[in-house]
């Protein structure tokens, strides 16, 4: 397999790339702070039944605030990425063979073999690369020939890191 094909500089892809990685390491935040807003609502609203509610309910209310503003923290943090991101735009693209990918950008460039990808997740724009546990570059399945994608599709499910359709 080889598979080459080039990134335009775009300012808007580094910001969906960044967009696309920070939204697996901030997921978390979005659930924490649910559970965080429902447990301080329900707690608030049970505090007004009763006498005492007066003495908790700033508790009750930090909560839900805190877990609102832990909701909030992933689409910010997302919105930041976009917008300082289109600096960065410059032509780069792809190389992936049998044993690795290799990217450049501008005057750099770098690769990860395959050997060391743990797994692979599918976005609707992007394949996520891990290396371990962290996710460590994007492979922009837009930018390829279909044929192409499906050949890499092929490859990575049968190495065993991506899941089959």
């Amino acid at each position: 397999m080889h598979i080459r094909f080039d990134v335009p500089a775009d300012p808007a892809y580094p910001g969906r790339v960044a967009a696309a990685l920070s939204s697996v390491r901030l997921r978390r935040y979005g659930y924490v702070g649910a559970v965080l807003a429902a447990v301080g609502a329900i707690g608030l609203a049970v505090s007004w039944g009763f006498a005492w509610g007066e003495q908790v309910s700033p508790l009750w209310l930090s909560m839900a605030v805190a877990g609102v503003l832990s909701m909030l923290y992933s689409p910010w943090v997302r919105w930041r990425a976009r917008r300082r991101s289109g600096r960065y735009a410059v032509e780069g693209g792809y190389d992936i063979t049998d044993d690795n990918i290799m990217m450049r950008s501008g005057s750099e460039s770098g690769g990860i073999a395959w050997d060391g990808v743990a797994q692979v997740r599918d976005t609707p724009e992007f394949w996520i690369v891990y290396v371990g546990r962290m996710p460590a570059t994007v492979i922009p399945r837009r930018l390829m020939s279909a044929e192409d994608a499906e050949t890499l599709r092929a490859f990575m499910t049968g190495r065993g890191l991506l899941q089959p359709r």
